[in-house]
């Protein structure tokens, strides 16, 4: 077992994992997970810029997760930054932050390599799967951007496009429900964004659809009823077209302290869950998916299996 440390910093959170990874037999064993919502993306898509405020969150994060990698002695850990710092115009603020509190820079990935890790993390445990047919879409709907993935054991086609639950709430969403006209305008930049992934990714040549990260995790533990998140519950369950259909429904037609009152609703989720949900449910309709697999293993995962086989 090789110990390593992950770090996947994006638009609406940055979440860490310390894990010993077995590259022979394809385990990944958690010692620690945990997540942190510091909204780093906060405004970007208006000024161009990172807040200092949610500088300040993302390296108040950074330093708790320096003791917490401390305490495990990972041999290596790998930090990967998202959507807002690659759209940042002072992201060399938010790069020398990091370097100071944990000793290494974040790699400012492109989103292709970001589908990659993700499609690692989602798929690397359902290579021996029976029930599941290739090959897999895999979707993961971040806060300021959308990763699509095609593939069988090994990525095909990649895109990575600029829709994601903080980027759509922010640009169109201003009412307390959203009016139709704001859920209308977020359905057309989804629509778009459907067009240009389709340009290079066969999205509707996938036979299982894979969805990963916050928006499609928090509509399967709504789905299944749950009165807090379980996360092993959540993980590899199967959630319908038409439940997917009937909870964007009911969120788009909610407001904020009705949502708020969703016992598995992360606080930090309130406000941009209906545009995330939106984004799933949109490709659903567009691949005629009749369910999606739901899986807790992502992005982060990936970044850990790549940190473990560069110390082999």
């Amino acid at each position: 077992m090789t110990r390593v440390a992950a770090i996947d910093c994006g638009t609406n959170s940055i979440r860490l994992l310390v894990a010993d990874a077995d590259p022979q037999t394809g385990e990944l064993v958690d010692l620690d997970r945990r997540m942190t919502i510091v909204r780093l993306g906060q405004g970007v898509d208006k000024t161009g810029r990172l807040a200092p405020e949610a500088l300040e969150r993302t390296f108040a994060a950074c330093r708790e997760y320096a003791e917490v990698i401390k305490r495990h002695g990972a041999e290596r850990l790998r930090f990967v930054a998202t959507s807002a710092s690659r759209d940042a115009e002072n992201r060399d603020d938010f790069v020398r932050g990091v370097l100071d509190i944990l000793g290494v820079e974040p790699e400012v990935i492109s989103g292709d390599q970001e589908a990659e890790f993700s499609f690692t993390g989602a798929t690397k445990e359902l290579a021996g799967s029976d029930h599941l047919d290739k090959p897999y879409l895999v979707v993961d709907i971040g806060g300021g951007s959308t990763e699509f993935v095609v593939g069988e054991d090994h990525v095909r086609a990649a895109r990575s496009v600029d829709v994601g639950c903080v980027r759509l709430t922010e640009r169109h969403i201003r009412t307390d429900p959203p009016a139709p006209a704001e859920l209308d305008a977020v359905r057309a930049d989804i629509g778009a964004a459907l067009d240009l992934a389709e340009q290079t990714v066969p999205i509707r040549e996938a036979r299982t659809l894979v969805g990963l990260a916050g928006s499609v995790t928090t509509v399967a533990a709504i789905a299944l009823g749950l009165d807090a998140y379980d996360s092993a519950a959540i993980h590899h369950s199967r959630v319908s077209y038409e439940q997917v259909s009937e909870i964007v429904g009911r969120l788009a037609g909610a407001t904020h302290d009705e949502r708020a009152a969703i016992p598995v609703m992360h606080p930090g989720r309130v406000d941009v869950i209906v545009s995330g949900a939106l984004v799933l449910l949109g490709i659903m309709v567009r691949t005629g998916a009749r369910e999606v697999v739901v899986s807790e293993h992502d992005i982060l995962d990936g970044i850990a299996w790549h940190a473990a086989e560069e110390l082999r």
